[in-house]
């Protein structure tokens, strides 16, 4: 149980403003390293933010791209 940590990942969406949303997520992830000894790569998932304006119909609620971010504490 020792090998996983919280990470957080941050929404890449935009506001109405053109501003980031500020929308995030808390996951666990491997904290091992790789077959080959390497650290692991951040971690980038798409997820549902729905504070995202979609562009096209200038409605909130979009998928977009997650970054991995630290926990700060």
């Amino acid at each position: 149980m020792g090998d996983r940590v919280k990470v957080k990942l941050v929404s890449t969406g935009l506001s109405a403003k053109g501003t980031p949303t500020g929308y995030y997520k808390t996951v666990d992830k491997s904290n091992k390293p790789g077959k080959s000894g390497e650290k692991r790569e951040k971690l980038q998932k798409m997820c549902f933010d729905p504070r995202a304006i979609n562009k096209k119909t200038g409605k909130p609620g979009m998928h977009v791209i997650f970054k991995e971010d630290k926990i700060k504490s």
